[in-house]
């Protein structure tokens, strides 16, 4: 089991973490729009595990049209232990070192402090960004990490995408977010916050599961 958290000052938001906020959908963070979907992306272990495997080497951003850059994990020991409860309550990490893997190309997978640089653009609208993985979690049923924005976002804001393997042997991905628009576009048409979100959704699920057919 590997969980980690990693909390500074560098992100650009206050509500860290809120993306495991269970009531998330009713009260977002001040000024935020929230999202949240579900799929049923299939069952079984195998599937699980192939899934996670994808969602921690950064498919999800990958398949969305989104080139990563200038990958830097923590430097030094960083969190790691305990990070939500199911109520979705912070709790104290403990501090440990933990393994870092690489993808084919010798990029670093997820790991909580992790900041890194994206750069795309969605039907038109930009999406770049530099974000921090606020935690990441690593266990025999769920694997998946949240991102935080830091800086040059035309919104401001955390998304988590979270895998669940059930007791009823269905696999779940689920993706949260709260966007804050900050570009001046932006916050006269929120409408455009909420269509970005809604694209960047469907290419994370078609990136996780090219064969997707059941929405929550």
């Amino acid at each position: 089991m590997r969980r980690g958290t990693f909390r500074d000052d560098t992100v650009d938001y206050a509500a860290v973490g809120a993306t495991q906020a269970p009531d998330l959908m009713h009260y977002p963070p001040e000024r935020s729009i929230p999202a949240e979907e579900s799929w049923r992306i299939g069952s079984g272990e195998a599937r699980f595990r192939a899934a996670g495997e994808a969602l921690l080497s950064w498919t999800a951003q990958r398949g969305a049209g989104l080139e990563l850059s200038d990958v830097r994990p923590a430097s030094g020991p960083m969190y790691s232990g305990v990070s939500f409860d199911a109520e979705g309550t912070p709790v104290a990490p403990s501090r440990t070192e933990a393994e870092q893997r690489f993808d084919a190309d010798g990029t670093p997978y997820v790991s909580a402090g992790t900041t890194i640089r994206v750069d795309g653009r969605v039907k038109g609208l930009r999406a770049d960004a530099e974000l921090r993985v606020i935690f990441a979690v690593e266990e025999p049923r769920r694997i998946g990490f949240a991102l935080g924005t830091v800086s040059d976002s035309v919104v401001s804001g955390e998304e988590s995408f979270m895998l669940d393997w059930y007791d009823n042997d269905e696999v779940w991905f689920t993706v949260r977010a709260f966007d804050a628009p900050r570009a001046v576009l932006y916050r006269v048409l929120p409408g455009l916050t909420k269509r970005r979100r809604r694209e960047l959704f469907t290419r994370y699920l078609r990136a996780i599961s090219p064969l997707y057919t059941t929405p929550a």
